[in-house]
């Protein structure tokens, strides 16, 4: 270093004073020689020092540089890692959300099928009811002096007639249509029965609309004696 190569000149200063005052001219030439040699050296060598010192600390520089890039390359590489982390994540959440929506798809087409399967069921029992009460018409006009009518909403009013001995033309009527459960139901009933309600459950419980409908004609019959 600097302090060391000083220290070496002020003791060859130092040795050379004490030299001169013991040796003769032509030694004290020769320790000139050997001291300008010395000087040579030690300042050839301070120079060489001086540029290893130079480069050392161009290469400390680079280093530096290094581990500043490196710690900025480590940076960049965590910050992506995290945003990998997060694109991860919510391809997880949209995996999970698009299995959800598919699974609540295939059940609302299951329960799709079944209610179509429901309402053809009740359409096909509705349509069966309806064949049935076509077949009876012919009948229950006949016997009974009863006539249907097909009114509003698909309903069917049943009109008796011949149960007054007073007013054989007067009518008792009663209308009839079938539900969204495909089961019997009376709207209207004039003059009204206590009775309907019973009538009406009845019949759809056995399925005997024959006997249904005699049941009411034969509950108007016992209401024109009252």
């Amino acid at each position: 270093t600097e302090d060391e190569i000083g220290l070496v000149e002020r003791e060859m200063k130092e040795f050379w004073t004490k030299f001169k005052s013991i040796y003769g001219t032509e030694q004290l030439n020769q320790m000139l020689a050997l001291r300008d040699s010395c000087e040579e050296s030690i300042k050839a060598l301070s120079e060489e020092w001086s540029q290893k010192l130079k480069e050392g600390e161009l290469m400390a520089d680079k280093i530096q540089e290094y581990n500043n890039e490196i710690l900025q390359q480590n940076q960049r590489i965590s910050e992506n890692q995290e945003h990998l982390a997060e694109i991860k994540s919510n391809l997880n959440k949209e995996e999970q959300e698009s299995k959800d929506l598919t699974d609540s798809i295939r059940e609302l087409k299951e329960e799709l099928m079944k209610m179509k399967e429901i309402t053809s069921s009740k359409r096909k029992a509705a349509q069966e009811r309806a064949e049935r009460l076509g077949k009876f018409k012919v009948l229950f006009e006949e016997r009974l002096g009863l006539e249907i009518r097909r009114i509003h909403n698909e309903q069917l009013q049943f009109i008796f007639r011949h149960i007054d001995h007073k007013d054989p033309d007067k009518p008792y009527l009663f209308t009839l249509s079938i539900n969204e459960q495909g089961d019997y139901e009376v709207t209207s009933c004039t003059p009204p029965l206590d009775c309907i309600a019973e009538f009406q459950q009845k019949v759809r419980e056995t399925n005997n609309f024959s006997a249904f409908v005699a049941s009411i004609r034969k509950a108007f019959t016992a209401l024109s004696y009252e």
